[in-house]
């Protein structure tokens, strides 16, 4: 397996810039209603339709059952309802469905319990942000849809103006979530900085974005961590914090977010087929448009692609 290292400086910085600008444009036009009257569709496609493996044992007859974790937008949260499901993921989720033939069942769970529920079969996909990664793949097929790109945060007052490297975060309390990449990179970077002699990173938890907020805007903590996605559009909104730094999900490496479904299910290459028919439809670029993440597009997605290594590889 390769796994190719590219430029970090040039590539995410053409993205710092398109992220930042989008975000403050689009922010304010996003649409949080259960209605979504500007939600994007797709047509039944007969290739992709005739891609699912006849093995496929679907959760839900006629439907494509899909697990997500809503969190903030702009990927998923909660409409003004409280109830139903909006944002690029469950757009992402209702245009993979169309294009198969079949309906959507989209199904709000936490992300913890995503792995077991898609194994058990209670799911028939997952699109939640999910990060390819070879341990994954051992018990899940992937289909990518998006670049991976994860952004350091902080008031927007701090002294803080800038974060590329390891060296920049040594000594700060930085919030990121339990379980994540964004963890692991964050505690490789807090392990590079110690055996150089820096001070330590001070890695804090929480259990939702509101809680990180408050603690950024208290003081108690200097940065977030996360999805930039989500953090932008909370910087766009609210604007009491700044964008400092972005770094690609598989740090160093590359790494792309990718709809999950069961190993060996037969439904993959469906998906993927699906999703190459929507980027070359249009169909793909106009949601990630409405939902201000086009600086997160791919060209072209693949089913398995190499993931980011297991620890220790």
């Amino acid at each position: 397996m390769t796994l190719y290292r590219k430029p970090l400086s040039l590539a995410f910085g053409a993205v710092l810039s398109a992220i930042t600008f989008a975000s403050v444009a689009h922010a304010a036009e996003f649409d949080l209603s259960p209605e979504q009257p500007g939600r994007i569709h797709a047509q039944k496609s007969d290739k992709a339709a005739a891609a699912i493996s006849t093995n496929v044992k679907f959760a839900k007859e006629g439907y494509l059952t899909v697990a997500t974790s809503p969190g903030d937008p702009p990927l998923a949260t909660y409409a003004t309802d409280a109830k139903t499901v909006v944002g690029t993921d469950a757009e992402i989720a209702l245009l993979i469905a169309e294009t198969l033939g079949l309906k959507l069942d989209l199904v709000p769970v936490a992300w913890a319990d995503w792995p077991l529920g898609l194994a058990s079969g209670k799911y028939d996909a997952v699109i939640s942000n999910v990060t390819v990664t070879e341990e994954r793949k051992e018990k899940f097929d992937f289909s990518t849809y998006r670049q991976d790109v994860l952004g350091f945060y902080v008031k927007a007052d701090s002294n803080v103006t800038s974060i590329k490297e390891p060296k920049d975060v040594a000594g700060l309390r930085v919030i990121t979530s339990a379980g994540t990449n964004q963890e692991k990179i964050l505690l490789e970077w807090d392990r590079e900085n110690v055996a150089a002699g820096l001070k330590p990173i001070e890695v804090q938890y929480y259990d939702d974005s509101a809680a990180s907020q408050l603690a950024i805007q208290s003081g108690r903590a200097d940065a977030e961590f996360n999805p930039n996605a989500t953090l932008a559009y909370a910087a766009a909104v609210k604007g009491k914090t700044k964008l400092v730094g972005i770094v690609s999900g598989g740090w160093p490496l590359t790494a792309e977010i990718a709809v999950a479904t069961r190993k060996g299910s037969g439904l993959a290459d469906a998906v993927t087929l699906a999703i190459n028919e929507l980027i070359a439809s249009g169909k793909y670029g106009e949601v990630l448009k409405r939902w201000s993440l086009t600086a997160e597009a791919i060209d072209q997605s693949r089913t398995n692609p190499p993931g980011l290594p297991k620890p220790n590889s």
